[in-house]
Parts: C-alpha cells; sequence; structure tokens
C-alpha cells in the first residue's frame, strides 16, 4: 500500500485516523500497531512474521544489555559483560543476516551463474536459481531495530518500557516503507505521551498535502520523461541530458514528498520525526548535499558505521578511506547490483576528495564556497551536476546501460532513424511545463518543513487546492511508482 493511491488516502487512513482518536487513550498504541501491521501486511503477509521476528530478537536482545548494565557487580564504567556482548551479537548478526538473504540473494545466485557461464562451468549451474522476493522496507526498519540496541549498548538510549512500545516503533506505519530512520530515543518519550494539537495536526494535514503534489504532480510527470529517455535504444546528446533532468527531478521529489507525506502523517499522530530533505540541490559542494538529502540516512550512517570506523581520528589517508567505505556501503545498501555498488563508490571519491581538498587547501578553503553569490551559484551547479551525473548509475539497468547513457550525455552514441521521433515524446508541452515548474520549486521555494512552520488561512487554501489537483491527475495517471518503496 503507498500513500498516493485511492486506497490509503480514502479509506485506511480515514478508517485508521477514526479508530485511534474514537480509542481511549491507553489503547491508542496498540491500535495504531496493529493497524501499521496491517498497512504493511496488506501487500503479502508474509511479510508480517518476518518483521515481528526482527522485532522479538531485538527487544529481547535490548533487555538483555539494559539488565545486565544495572548489575551492581563492580565492573569498571563502559565495560560489558559476556551477555551483553552475546545479546548485541546476536542483535546484529539476524538483522544483517536476514538483510543480507532477502536483499542480496539474488544478487549473489546471479553473480554465481554469470561466473559459472564465463568459465564454462554451464552443468554447475541449475536450470533455474531461486528467486527471493524482496519484503517492503526492510532496509528501513532493520537499520531502525540494529540501532535500538546499539544505543542500548553504548549506553545512551534507555530500553523500551514495554514491548508493544517497540513494536510500534518499528512498524509505525507512516515511515515504515521509507523512512525517515528514526533512532529509538529520539521517539521513547513521544511513545508514552504526545501531545495532540490543532496545531500539530493541521500542520501534518498541509504537509502531507504538499507532499502527496510533489509526488503525483511534478515527480510523476518527471518520471514519464526519465522513463522515455532510459528507455529509449538510442539518444541524441540533449535528449539524453533532458532525461536525465527529469531523473533527477523525479527522485527528488518522489522521495521527498514521501518524507513529507511521512512527517505529515506522524504529526496528525501526535509524533514529530525529524526533517528528511533539506533543499539538497541547493547544496554547494558533495559535502553538502549528503547533509541535506534523506538526512536520517546520512546521519545513521555516520553515527554506525562511519564513526565505530575511525573516523576522522587516526590520520587524513584513513579518514579518506573511511568516508569511501561508508558511502560504498551506503551505494550497496540501496540495491544488490553493481551499479548501485559504483554510485556509492563514486560518491565516497567525492567526498574523500572534496575533504583532501579543503585539508590542502587549508584557511584558505575556510570560506568555501565564499560568499559571493556567483560564485556560489557557480558551485551548485557543478554540485547538481556531479550528483545528476551518478543517477546515471542509480537509474541504469545495469553496467552497460549505464555505459550507454554515459555515451550519450557526451554525444557518443549512435544514432538511429528512430532517435527523432523522441523529441516529440520528450519535450510535450505538459512535461516541459512540468519540469520548468520543478526547478522552479526546487531553487525558488522554501522547503515545506520550513513551509509550515507557521499556519496561515491562505497556506490552508494552497493545500487544499494542491490535493484536489492531485487527486485528479491520480485518477488519470497511468505512472505512480515509489523509487524508494522495495528498498
Amino acid at each position: 500500500m503507498v500513500f498516493s493511491s485511492f486506497l490509503f488516502l480514502f479509506y485506511f487512513l480515514p478508517l485508521t485516523l477514526v479508530l485511534y482518536y474514537a480509542a481511549p487513550q491507553g489503547w491508542r498504541l496498540g491500535v495504531l500497531t496493529v493497524l501499521s501491521y496491517v498497512f504493511y501486511g496488506w501487500t503479502n503477509p508474509l511479510y508480517v512474521p518476518l518483521m515481528w521476528f526482527s522485532t522479538t530478537i531485538d527487544y529481547i536482545a535490548g533487555a538483555i544489555i539494559a539488565a545486565d548494565a544495572g548489575e551492581p557487580n563492580g565492573r569498571p564504567s563502559g565495560t560489558h559483560t559476556f551477555r551483553q556482548r552475546a545479546a548485541l551479537v546476536l542483535s546484529v548478526t539476524s538483522n544483517l543476516a536476514l538483510l543480507g538473504f532477502f536483499k542480496y540473494f539474488n544478487f549473489g545466485a546471479d553473480a554465481y551463474r554469470n561466473l559459472m557461464l564465463q568459465l564454462g562451468w554451464s552443468q554447475h549451474v541449475p536450470d533455474a536459481l531461486w528467486q527471493v522476493i524482496l519484503p517492503l522496507g526492510i532496509s528501513f526498519y532493520t537499520f531502525q531495530s540494529l540501532s535500538y540496541t546499539i544505543d542500548i549498548y553504548r549506553g545512551e538510549a534507555r530500553p523500551a518500557r514495554s514491548f508493544l512500545d517497540f513494536a510500534c516503533y518499528v512498524s509505525l506505519f507512516p515511515q515504515l516503507v521509507a523512512g525517515p530512520i528514526i533512532r529509538f530515543q529520539d521517539l521513547a518519550d513521544q511513545l508514552v505521551y504526545r501531545t495532540h494539537t490543532s496545531e500539530k495536526f493541521s500542520r501534518g494535514v498541509l504537509l502531507f498535502q504538499l507532499g502527496l503534489a510533489k509526488k503525483v504532480i511534478l515527480a510523476n510527470p518527471c518520471g514519464s520523461v526519465a522513463e522515455a529517455a532510459f528507455n529509449a535504444g538510442t539518444l541524441e546528446c540533449f535528449q539524453a541530458w533532458w532525461g536525465l533532468l527529469g531523473y533527477s527531478f523525479q527522485i527528488y521529489f518522489d522521495f521527498s514528498g514521501y518524507s513529507d507525506m511521512a512527517i505529515g502523517l506522524g504529526l496528525m499522530f501526535g509524533f514529530t520525526f525529524p526533517e528528511n530533505f533539506n533543499s539538497p540541490y541547493c547544496s554547494a559542494s558533495i559535502t553538502e548535499f549528503w547533509r541535506r538529502w534523506h538526512i536520517t540516512l546520512s546521519t545513521w550512517l555516520r553515527e554506525y558505521l562511519y564513526i565505530p570506523l575511525g573516523g576522522n581520528r587516526h590520520g587524513r589517508v584513513r579518514t579518506y578511506l573511511n568516508l569511501f567505505l561508508v558511502m560504498l556501503l551506503g551505494g550497496l545498501w540501496h540495491g544488490a547490483a553493481w551499479n548501485f555498488v559504483i554510485w556509492g563508490g563514486y560518491h565516497g571519491l567525492l567526498l574523500a576528495g572534496e575533504r583532501a581538498y579543503r585539508e590542502f587547501r587549508g584557511s584558505r578553503a575556510t570560506a568555501f564556497p565564499g560568499n559571493r553569490p556567483g560564485r556560489r551559484i557557480a558551485f551548485v551547479v557543478l554540485a547538481f551536476l556531479l550528483v545528476a551525473f551518478g543517477w546515471v548509475l542509480f537509474r541504469g539497468h545495469d553496467m552497460a546501460h549505464a555505459g550507454r547513457y554515459y555515451a550519450a550525455l557526451v554525444g557518443l552514441a549512435p544514432q538511429q532513424p528512430a532517435t527523432a521521433l523522441l523529441w516529440s515524446l520528450l519535450f510535450q508541452p505538459y512535461h516541459v511545463l512540468c519540469l520548468l515548474a520543478g526547478a522552479v520549486v526546487i531553487w525558488g521555494f522554501p522547503t515545506a518543513w520550513n513551509f509550515t512552520e507557521r499556519q496561515t488561512a491562505g497556506k490552508a487554501v494552497w493545500g487544499c487546492a494542491l490535493f484536489l489537483l492531485s487527486i485528479v491527475l491520480l485518477a488519470t495517471q497511468q505512472y505512480n511508482p515509489f523509487i524508494y518503496f522495495l528498498f
């Protein structure tokens, strides 16, 4: 079930709101947890036991770690018992094993098959290799659940008050499928007590409306342009760049729109989630981009990978290597394919290169890129082009497909008579208008987070108008995917 569907908008969400607010105060968390499991299992009920298993393991592991931490046994501060270490290992290995099997089995099976065929050992390849279906949102709720036991082990979080609290934290439907990725301590107090006010609810409604508009009014038409370009047999240079611009806009409006809707839904139920996108295409460097794009994932990677690897505490070379490794793993987290791995390595090299440049320039790079508007605009354009260049790897079906698209971007793709027909498909007036509107929103408007901080009647009218337009378009559109739905 996706947010931009009539099933969710006119059946599931209204019913959930009615049941939640009609329930007594002490029952609301249970109602929300049950309905979150219904939301998650709607597409495939077999996903539910898997999430339940992960939740149970991590809850038990967290309880063991917390129980031993309270033993007055005279242990020095900062040391851990064998039971604590065993519980942490159980939590980490079980979560990573589940994620690894469901997300990377097909990747490994395909790699094995290709290797055997290249070596001429086709007799070692079965006629049909198993294909594992990826459970929805497993990467997101695995990271959340995993951070719970790690934070208790570090002494940075208290254990959940009850299993229901933790089950609700893991399964909370607004951010279950595609984030934001929230640490337990940031939500623990809200699970016990949260306020429900008209101001919070109205901001949540407006955020949801803006997120839905991003998705339906902008992301889907931009995605149609990208779909036509990336599925074309051959492209001219300008067509390739236009298609890449369409995909760059699509993935931003798609994902940030989903995050806006998730944060808005959380507010409707009294929860305050952190901001997840802060105008990332306005960044003047790749480092700044990753501080603004999918903020909660970047924070998770920093806290649970970059810092444990040593961060910047062991010299320059080690720092560069850590940056590269973290982004490499981040790319692999996004998808089980070589193009995702190389995309992560590409961003790792850019981050390490920027850090090396700053350190080499010393004090002269302190104000990078400087306060002059023209200089900053130039760096914003450069950063956007570097990010967009990497999106080819993200969108390509495989490395061969990405290579052909890169060739088209530099005018080296072979031309065919059918290429001329793409002009009318890619540059339909409606699609051109949507991309222009997308550019205005990206570089000229405040973020939905900032826009909704102060409520006015005018903003409410705008939100309702955009919602109605989104519903009308949703009824006519045939292209309505969520890019991050299966990550």
